[in-house]
């Protein structure tokens, strides 16, 4: 299976994703914001970082970067398009899913390991997942996902969220709530699920001596639905 990482000029995490991606079975290839278009692609990932420095909002001079017309196309035909922190942003900023990703609640930068709860496994991000809770990283100023009720009441009504912040038991409250992200919010898809953003890095967490494993279960089945 083939897979393009968007490289962007501030990104941080692009090396990272490319070894998450090769270790576990994909042809990746790397792919600098200013091209044209995305080579052919199963997969296609915006990497976490900081994108133009942050500048204006997170994310925005990035979703006007050359390459995103080609990435909306990939996305708008139903290729899967994953963003990862400031994937996420970018993703949002380009209007493929909804909200916003504000300043965190008490205005610090967060870098910990979290607990997520996965909320829909009818697709082929977590298809197949054994465990309904993990522990990945979180490494971000602007986590804070927001929308409008409207949004929030449609994003509900279509099932498009896809992770929840949580404690390892899976009780979801505001303890349990890094960043002060409505609901609890870690994740969400697009309408047809074939789009996913989320702050938590599942690229860091693929070696038990490094970090953890249960990013490896996040790459191993995203690989075994492609089949």
């Amino acid at each position: 299976m083939k897979s393009s990482v968007i490289v962007f000029p501030g990104s941080n995490c692009d090396r990272d994703m490319d070894v998450a991606l090769r270790k576990f079975g994909f042809k990746n290839q790397m792919v600098w914001h200013d091209e044209d278009s995305v080579p052919k692609s199963d997969l296609i990932v915006l990497p976490g970082g900081f994108s133009y420095g942050d500048y204006l909002r997170c994310g925005s001079i990035a979703a006007k970067s050359k390459i995103i017309n080609s990435v909306i196309d990939f996305a708008k035909s139903g290729g899967l398009v994953l963003g990862i922190c400031n994937g996420f942003q970018i993703l949002t900023e380009t209007g493929l899913l909804p909200g916003v990703l504000q300043q965190n609640k008490f205005l610090n930068f967060i870098c910990k390991n979290v607990y997520i709860k996965i909320n829909d496994n009818k697709n082929k991000f977590f298809k197949n997942i054994k465990k309904n809770i993990l522990e990945l990283h979180i490494a971000n100023n602007e986590g804070n996902y927001y929308c409008s009720d409207d949004e929030l009441k449609s994003i509900e009504e279509n099932n498009q969220i896809a992770v929840t912040y949580c404690n390892k038991e899976g009780l979801e409250n505001e303890d349990h709530n890094p960043n002060g992200a409505i609901k609890n919010i870690a994740g969400i898809f697009n309408k047809e699920k074939n789009i996913l953003g989320m702050m938590p890095h599942p690229e860091r967490m693929i070696d038990s001596y490094l970090s953890g494993e249960d990013g490896s279960l996040f790459f191993k089945n995203l690989l075994e639905n492609f089949k």
